[in-house]
């Protein structure tokens, strides 16, 4: 009877499909021929107009399911879509193209394997094995992976993929940034082993699609018959190759229906190309437009928050957020002395909320900029007692992490024999698993450590030269590190310990998107560390963290990045760590400069956005990197949040109904004394007049700018190293002589005059 419904018809108004939909979404689901962009707003029901108007495709007889290409991004938005539509139009949806780039293109490639010197029983290599296999071509043309990382290569073909470049088609630019001008020969060799193998990469998949459309045209003419409408979701992430390949795929029927959202548009770093959406009309002149812009998510004061920031940005269509709910609660700003403050007032507020059953803990979200800030708020979560969940690995079981506490656990405890065999070749010191096992049959036999038994195998044969001198430095960096473990403090030696053994350069010359974050996380590590008094405490707090660490997954507060966070949506959402330099990201604006500030900015919109009901921002005055504090000034973005959407937090905490309104007058920003500055005047100022800094200004905790009160011979104290003499002023900076500690260079608001602990 289902069934029934879908006979051949004008487009109604009446249609089922059509009811509870606002009139931009009708609008969207009625036009069913020609291009037709799509620009969905957070929150306006995106996936309902996809499904509805690929139900009106079939019901009015426009196109045959067979006829319809539905392309996603994941595999579950791929099922989600699948699944309503079946609610529509029952058994008949199995016949519609639904799936992936990458599961569309592989059924293509399979059909078509021997165009491009394939089988169509080819295996499609996982990363590993694609890594195991640009190791053997660089092997064979002796190129040494310490200087050319076989990662970062990869990386690089891997983008030439995304971009839609065969090895001919790479430029001679392009080709000098890899392996001294020689990347376009590697890509090659490694295509032709691909070949022998009957294999290709997920790059290929896309790539090989092109090559066949391009150079067949009878294949292509053959997909242009059976494809007449291509419904693309998230077009706004789409790479160069994806949208040549929706452009071959649409190119005679021109029903092209782009589905996104440009002002979310945050991944750049891996390949994505707004201005595939930003150009949408200038490739299709006939395409209409149709924005979805009443949101059914968040509250009014969330969204015009949301809206007065990506506003700023220049690169970008164009479109304003509404509801029609309540204005609801306007978003909390808070600032904090120090990350710690931070951490604990934000895990406060969710047991406060959860105390009083106004939210359960799975519908709040902590939402952070980098991986490794994630460290704080777990530890804070766990003496709490607050159940979490991480999105991505936890701090602790992250593999830099692992590999870092590896070392430090066998210069702790030699008999670690897990410790050893985890670090002993890693980074790469020529000692492989044929050596590994040597060692470790001898541990055996003899009853004794590895470590250990590493040291007598090297007086004797049984070892090759080379595998004896590689041995031989790792064995005695691990006893020289053991004997300096009661000369210096913990978190230098740990320091000393990655670079000497070259962990720390391993990942500087990787230039895979996620070294950054790891290079992060090991410095995050020594931050942690430097709450302890020595290597012995930190590593028993950290067997305490991992053993308490819950495995509830009932109700949990998630704790991710904002780039994981695209596509959920939570009742109450916590932004930490907005402070120049982490966010926007500072490395983002050294690469990308004006487009990386702007990409920064929608993925501070696409944060805010995730909250339904309660949305707090905070940011802290200073924070410990490598032991030391350092001091920083609130991101812009909170500078350009519209005010008459936010509330000032009080020092108590997060308690609802006491926040005042809040003036760039008397936004807070703890001083040294532990008042408030006028720090947001100045701050409010250079914006209006352009200023946008592509680096944080030095300015002390009042958030002023400029010389210090301090002359050389004051006294002065801090709280870490005790008291001393001020040697030299240089603007800001304080050079100390410290009773104890000795010389150090500091931001003069880090100190206090003598008298004033």
């Amino acid at each position: 009877m289902q069934n029934d419904l879908f006979q051949t018809s004008a487009p109604s108004d009446q249609s089922p499909w059509l009811d509870g939909l606002n009139d931009p979404q009708k609008k969207a689901v009625q036009h069913l021929d020609g291009p037709l962009l799509v620009l969905s707003g957070a929150g306006t029901g995106k996936t309902r107009v996809l499904t509805s108007r690929l139900a009106n495709l079939i019901a009015t007889g426009r196109a045959k399911p067979w006829n319809i290409l539905a392309v996603t991004f994941t595999n579950k938005a791929a099922r989600e879509m699948k699944e309503r539509v079946a609610a529509m139009i029952g058994p008949m949806v199995d016949q519609v193209w639904f799936g992936t780039f990458h599961a569309l293109a592989a059924k293509i490639l399979r059909r078509h394997a021997e165009t491009v010197g394939l089988k169509s029983n080819f295996t499609i290599l996982d990363t590993d094995d694609q890594l195991r296999l640009i190791k053997q071509v660089m092997e064979l043309n002796g190129i040494d992976p310490k200087r050319h990382p076989p990662r970062m290569v990869l990386a690089m073909i891997s983008r030439w993929k995304d971009k839609g470049l065969t090895h001919d088609k790479v430029s001679l630019a392009d080709a000098s940034n890899l392996i001294e001008g020689n990347g376009a020969d590697i890509y090659q060799q490694y295509q032709q082993r691909l070949s022998d193998l009957n294999a290709c990469d997920f790059g290929d998949l896309l790539l090989h699609n092109l090559t066949i459309f391009n150079t067949h045209p009878e294949i292509l003419a053959d997909y242009h018959h059976r494809i007449t409408h291509v419904m693309v979701d998230e077009y706004q992430d789409t790479n160069v190759a994806q949208y040549l390949w929706l452009s071959l795929l649409s190119q005679k029927s021109r029903n092209l229906c782009c589905v996104g959202d440009d002002d979310q548009s945050i991944y750049g770093w891996r390949g994505a190309e707004v201005t595939n959406m930003l150009r949408f009309s200038e490739i299709y002149p006939e395409a209409v437009t149709i924005r979805l812009e009443e949101n059914y998510r968040s509250t009014g004061h969330i969204l015009g928050a949301a809206s007065g920031l990506i506003a700023h940005n220049e690169s970008r269509l164009g479109k304003t957020l509404f509801t029609d709910d309540a204005h609801g609660e306007k978003v909390r700003i808070h600032g904090f002395w120090d990350g710690a403050s931070e951490a604990r007032a934000v895990a406060d507020r969710i047991a406060s909320l959860q105390r009083h059953g106004e939210f359960s803990p799975d519908q709040m979200a902590v939402l952070v900029r980098a991986g490794y800030q994630t460290r704080e708020f777990e530890e804070v979560f766990i003496k709490l007692g607050i159940p979490y969940r991480v999105i991505g690995a936890k701090f602790y079981e992250r593999q830099e992490i692992r590999d870092a506490i590896a070392y430090l656990r066998l210069i702790i405890q030699p008999a670690d024999d897990l410790a050893f065999e985890r670090i002993i070749n890693t980074p790469t010191r020529g000692l492989g698993a044929k050596t590994v096992s040597l060692l470790r049959d001898a541990s055996r036999e003899q009853g004794l450590p590895m470590l250990a038994t590493a040291e007598n195998m090297l007086a004797g044969t049984a070892l090759k030269s080379a595998a004896r001198n590689s041995l031989g430095q790792f064995v005695n960096m691990v006893l020289h590190w053991r004997g300096l473990l009661d000369q210096m403090p913990h978190t230098e030696l740990a320091m000393k310990v990655l670079d000497e053994s070259g962990y720390t350069a391993m990942w500087q010359k990787e230039k895979t998107p996620d070294a950054e974050g790891r290079l992060e996380n090991l410095k995050e590590l020594i931050t942690a560390m430097d709450g302890f008094d020595n290597l012995q405490g930190f590593l028993e707090h950290i067997s305490l963290v991992m053993d308490g660490d819950n495995n509830n997954r009932g109700g949990e507060v998630m704790l991710m990045t904002l780039h994981a966070a695209k596509g959920l949506e939570f009742n109450v959402v916590f932004l930490p760590c907005w402070e120049e330099g982490a966010f926007p990201s500072q490395r983002t604006l050294d690469e990308k400069g004006a487009a990386g500030l702007e990409e920064e900015r929608r993925l501070a919109y696409v944060g805010i956005t995730r909250a339904r009901k309660e949305l707090y921002i905070s940011f802290a005055s200073s924070r410990r990197v490598h032991g030391l504090w350092q001091s920083g000034i609130p991101s812009r973005f909170l500078a350009e949040l519209p005010e008459e959407h936010l509330v000032e937090e009080t020092e108590q905490g997060m308690a609802p109904g006491t926040a005042k309104p809040v003036t760039f007058d008397n936004m807070p920003i703890p001083s040294a004394a532990g008042g408030y500055g006028p720090g947001w005047t100045r701050l409010r100022e250079r914006r209006q007049t352009g200023f946008l800094p592509s680096k944080a200004p030095a300015e002390n905790k009042a958030g002023l700018t400029g010389k210090s009160d301090y002359i050389a011979g004051d006294r002065v104290f801090h709280l870490k190293f005790g008291n001393g003499n001020v040697v030299s002023v240089e603007g800001d900076k304080l050079t100390i002589a410290f009773d104890k500690a000795g010389e150090k260079k500091l931001v003069a608001s880090f100190v206090e005059r003598a008298g004033k602990q």
